[in-house]
């Protein structure tokens, strides 16, 4: 079978092929119409075009190099994972390149596309908007590792914090500490994980009976401000909630912001639970009560999937996804109500 072109791309989109280069390339995109680059991202996946940077031709040996797409590298909850995957990856001789997409959908089908044109032996993909169909067919057969996401192909393997676990333990200490009206915080719900822990936390809470789907509110992204915009709508709705449980560690800290500002005590008048235990959450005011994940275990774990992938390629099967265990960090962010 023909390898894909430039040109097969610029066919199927209806453009010219200097639209094709210029739609790829992350510097010169920006000069295009967003559709544009839409329709020239979706031709390429659809084709599994790969750009070849280094060298035309059929690949003829190993480049050794890895390629990570990340949503956040500024997200705290990701260098740690990236750090035991880079130490996994070191122990095979495996360089790693690591492409950042701000939470950018085009941003991360373009960053899938330049990495195998560079060559990489193999991905690790923590995207947040691409799922395992799409990113498998962009990368054209190369093996790929999903981390901190499930994805809706069952046979690209996966390492994912046990959100259902997590949520559980955040909720059932608020519970055991006597809250009953415990709001939530959610992450994105166009993210794997925003839907998977606020999925969770809804079957939790309903269970305990306790659940009421206006305690809930949702951010935009996974960041402190929008986790403080979060919060001050929830507590517009429901000034008289008496905990609340955050998606993750920034969202918290954004909430502890608003409570602060609608001057709310944590915890005297509302207990705050965040999600990660990210680096340094331990030292606000208070210290974070939060459910720890073992972001660099989750890291390596990924790294020596894709070796077991790279050094001994075999057919695709169905797996299912390898799930870290979380642990619940109790500090003094949550109390008893008053």
């Amino acid at each position: 079978m023909a390898k894909t072109t430039m040109s097969d791309v610029a066919r199927q989109a209806g453009v010219d092929v200097s639209t094709v280069s210029r739609a790829l390339n992350e510097r010169t995109a920006g000069m295009l119409r967003s559709e544009t680059v839409e329709k020239v991202l979706a031709a390429a996946a659809d084709l599994g075009y790969q750009p070849n940077v280094l060298a035309r031709g059929l690949r003829t040996q190993r480049s050794h190099t890895v390629g990570m797409v990340l949503p956040d590298l500024t997200n705290p909850f990701f260098p740690p994972i990236v750090r035991g995957l880079e130490d996994a990856l070191e122990v095979g001789g495996y360089t790693l390149i690591v492409a950042n997409t701000d939470n950018d959908a085009r941003r991360e089908r373009r960053a899938l596309h330049s990495l195998v044109g560079r060559q990489v032996d193999g991905l690790v993909v923590a995207t947040s908007h691409i799922d395992g169909d799409e990113g498998a067919a962009a990368v054209g057969g190369l093996p790929v590792v999903l981390v901190n996401r499930r994805g809706t192909d069952p046979t690209i393997p996966a390492v994912v914090p046990d959100d259902d676990a997590g949520v559980a333990l955040a909720v059932r200490h608020l519970l055991d500490l006597g809250h009953r009206r415990i709001g939530h915080v959610a992450g994105p719900a166009d993210t794997s994980t925003g839907r998977t822990r606020a999925e969770a936390f809804a079957r939790i809470t309903g269970d305990a009976g306790v659940h009421d789907p206006s305690w809930v509110e949702a951010a935009h992204i996974f960041g402190v401000e929008d986790g403080m915009a979060a919060c001050e709508r929830l507590l517009e709705r429901h000034p008289d909630l008496t905990a609340i449980c955050a998606a993750n560690d920034l969202l918290a800290i954004g909430s502890l912001r608003a409570l602060r500002a609608a001057g709310r005590r944590v915890p005297g008048d509302v207990s705050l639970v965040g999600f990660n235990d990210m680096p340094l959450v331990d030292l606000i005011d208070p210290p974070l009560t939060t459910v720890r994940i073992p972001q660099y275990e989750m890291g390596r774990q990924a790294g020596e999937l894709l070796l077991q992938l790279l050094e001994q390629p075999r057919p695709r099967r169905q797996r299912k996804p390898v799930a870290v265990t979380p642990e619940l960090v109790v500090r003094q962010s949550t109390s008893a109500p008053a």
